[in-house]
């Protein structure tokens, strides 16, 4: 699958009770493993890296980590995700917001672990991350319009 296909338009009509259909849910999964980045609407648009595990985007925030302010007291916020290739918008959509708890979510810390690049420390991240930092899932929850690539 290309990027240009991924591209979609989604629209609130025709949601279901869970808020976005088999195929809107493909397409936000699809274009969150291909991007290692995304953009979230906070106090300005903020780019943040993550990785997609168990249906939903993970990321970390705080301590020596990228800074995301007040997205962990969020009870939702506005995703973009771009192409890799010509950061065309792929898709943009609502997403709930809430706090992991690391102990009780090694699998979601290691998929994050994995794709955190650079880290002065990787083999003591997980333990820094406990100490001093926030991890967070964001559960796609609504379609938002895209203008698509």
């Amino acid at each position: 699958m290309t990027d240009d296909t991924l591209a979609v338009e989604l629209s609130a009509t025709g949601l279901s009770a869970a808020g976005l259909s088999a195929t809107e849910l493909s397409a936000i999964e699809e274009a969150a493993k291909k991007s290692g980045v995304l953009w979230l609407d906070l106090d300005r648009p903020r780019l943040a890296w993550h990785a997609w595990h168990d249906g939903a985007i993970h990321l970390v925030t705080g301590g020596e980590e990228q800074e995301l302010p007040g997205l962990a007291g969020r009870e939702s916020v506005r995703v973009t995700l771009r192409s890799k290739d010509n950061g065309a918008r792929l898709v943009v959509f609502d997403a709930a917001v809430s706090v992991v708890e690391q102990a009780a979510a090694p699998e979601a810390v290691a998929a994050l672990a994995k794709e955190r690049l650079n880290a002065r420390d990787s083999e003591r991240l997980t333990e820094r991350w406990a100490q001093g930092s926030t991890v967070l899932r964001l559960t796609p929850t609504g379609a938002a319009r895209s203008t698509g690539v």
